[in-house]
């Protein structure tokens, strides 16, 4: 098997998870789920049949993973954070066939009960704050807050604010790392380390 399995945790037949990862208590992981290695499922997680999860990624309590969505490696989803599938969902009528994509790119974090709107991307190591509501693309590195979601600033891959503006061009260092980012047309990109 390779990863481990709390004993009141279902795994469908034919679920993919890779080596290390740990399946908690009542997780439910459907039969269709590509789930990486080292991957730490939390109490009450639900992964559905078309999810595909990257290796390293810590999904906390009480999160659904629908089917259309991609976390790529390293994604943080804090507790009781909510994916939808359908933009215009009834209850009276089925939209199977309206799930849109959903992805979020390597390292980025979802913070505590925020909302990911279906057919967005968050951009690698973005920052979405607890209780955002995300109703369009992030940028790489960017911070986000509110509802709906607005650009608050920008984060290092580290995990520390820059101190960037959001528009304009400058740059500035990761005081954890001493990573150099540079912002330049509304994106930000990394070089290494001195």
């Amino acid at each position: 098997m390779g990863y481990f399995q709390h004993p009141s945790a279902i795994v469908d037949d034919g679920a993919q998870i890779g080596p290390g990862s740990r399946v908690w208590h009542f997780v439910h992981v459907c039969a269709g789920a590509q789930i990486g290695k080292d991957v730490s499922l939390g109490q009450g997680v639900f992964v559905g049949n078309k999810a595909v999860i990257g290796d390293q990624c810590k999904v906390q309590n009480n999160v659904s993973i629908y089917d259309n969505v991609t976390l790529e490696e390293g994604v943080f989803c804090g507790p009781s954070m909510v994916f939808t599938n359908v933009h215009n969902p009834r209850s009276l009528i089925a939209r199977p066939h309206e799930y849109r994509d959903t992805r979020i790119q390597r390292g980025a974090t979802l913070g505590a009960n925020c909302t990911i709107v279906c057919g967005v991307t968050i951009g690698q190591f973005a920052f979405v704050g607890a209780g955002a509501v995300v109703t369009r693309d992030v940028a790489d590195f960017a911070l986000v807050a509110g509802v709906p979601a607005r650009q608050m600033g920008w984060m290092s891959a580290h995990g520390d604010r820059l101190d960037l503006p959001l528009q304009g061009s400058a740059q500035a260092v990761c005081p954890q790392t001493g990573e150099i980012y540079h912002l330049e047309d509304g994106c930000v990109h990394r070089e290494a380390a001195p």
